[in-house]
């Protein structure tokens, strides 16, 4: 198997995909890694497709000029931050530019283009899964082309990957997303179904809110239980993230981006602006500083040395549990089951508060319909 970058390093930005005019690039999704395959039938060797990888062409890093701690009044109280992502996406628009990101659509995780107001609203919050790009890049390179000015906001991976793929940079504006690592998405579609939710069948999927972590599918949470579910916990455990997310080299104080957003954890602001969502915010350029300076932030100061100290991945990757390899061994056996051989104190004990429950032995706990 003849694979674009080193085995295991792919993040899945599919750039290489994207710039193969003969179709000779497709992803193996291993569930545990990622690989960029090359079908060698196809293949005519130009080497396109080992050129556009950042794995192969490492883009440059730009280390923070300013740093933030903020929020946009009006799209802070829809965003499960401080709603910065969302207040850019709205002012670059308003502003007769393009923005390009991530939305759920037709039961998968994938990148459009738009200057549409109403639709850009469905790029809002945040996404625990490793989503597609497909042919993004291509299609924000037919904007630029236009004249057009287009704002991407994606993983660093995925901003790397543009920043190779574009030469003419003058109307590119990029934000990247603080990222733990992401897992396959085959694993959130075998949560769903475990749960009896077919994923091409709903309408959305939210990870979080200002209540806090967990999938939701409209106002009905999606657990076997009334605890925080049990994909959440992997995600945040680190558990089930592909290979390469353990040495992101993307993990660094060092951006590739004009700004880079995050949560402004352990923030020493009143707790009532910590309740309602406060954004981190790394400023890399000149575009970043105009991106801000244009947009109606509410910025207050916030001390690096914390922030960073709070978001590991300023810092270093997330680590790999040693569980992992458990959980990948029993994975098609089903997810539940994966994480039963992973952790069985804590899987049986909810599994038998949730018997008990149904049973009517014990109450309380409150439906999760209400969540």
């Amino acid at each position: 198997m003849r694979t674009v970058c080193d085995r295991g390093r792919c993040t899945g930005c599919r750039v290489c995909v994207n710039v193969c005019k003969k179709d000779a690039i497709f992803i193996k999704d291993s569930l545990s890694a990622m690989n960029a395959v090359i079908d060698e039938v196809k293949c005519v060797n130009c080497k396109m497709c080992e050129k556009v990888c950042p794995n192969n062409n490492p883009v440059d890093k730009v280390q923070p000029q300013k740093w933030y701690q903020g929020w946009v009044c009006k799209t802070r109280e829809q965003s499960s931050s401080g709603g910065v992502a969302a207040g850019l996406t709205q002012n670059f628009i308003q502003n007769g530019g393009y923005v390009a990101a991530c939305l759920f659509k037709d039961g998968e995780f994938v990148f459009d283009i738009t200057n549409d107001l109403d639709y850009a609203r469905k790029f809002a919050g945040s996404k625990y899964v490793k989503s597609n790009p497909k042919n993004i890049y291509s299609k924000i390179y037919e904007r630029l082309k236009q004249g057009d000015r287009v704002l991407f906001i994606g993983l660093p991976c995925q901003v790397a990957a543009l920043n190779n793929y574009i030469k003419d940079k003058k109307n590119l504006y990029t934000v990247d997303l603080i990222c733990h690592g992401s897992p396959s998405p085959i694993i959130l579609e075998k949560y769903l179904a475990e749960n009896y939710v077919d994923i091409r069948k709903i309408k959305d999927l939210n990870f979080r809110n200002k209540d806090g972590f967990g999938l939701r599918s409209g106002y009905k949470r999606i657990s076997f239980d009334d605890g925080s579910d049990l994909y959440t916990f992997a995600f945040l455990t680190s558990l089930d993230y592909t290979e390469n997310c353990y040495s992101c080299r993307y993990a660094t104080l060092d951006r590739v981006s004009d700004i880079t957003l995050g949560d402004s954890w352990g923030s020493e602001l009143e707790a009532e602006e910590q309740k309602k969502g406060i954004s981190l915010i790394l400023c890399q350029t000149e575009k970043g500083k105009e991106l801000l300076k244009n947009t109606k932030i509410e910025l207050r100061d916030v001390n690096l040395n914390k922030a960073v100290k709070a978001n590991h991945q300023l810092s270093y990757p997330s680590k790999m549990p040693t569980e992992r390899k458990i959980f990948f061994k029993n994975i098609d056996k089903g997810f539940y089951y994966a994480i039963s051989r992973c952790h069985p104190k804590m899987y049986y004990i909810r599994r038998l508060k949730y018997i008990l429950h149904k049973a009517k032995i014990i109450r309380g706990g409150g439906s999760r319909d209400k969540n």
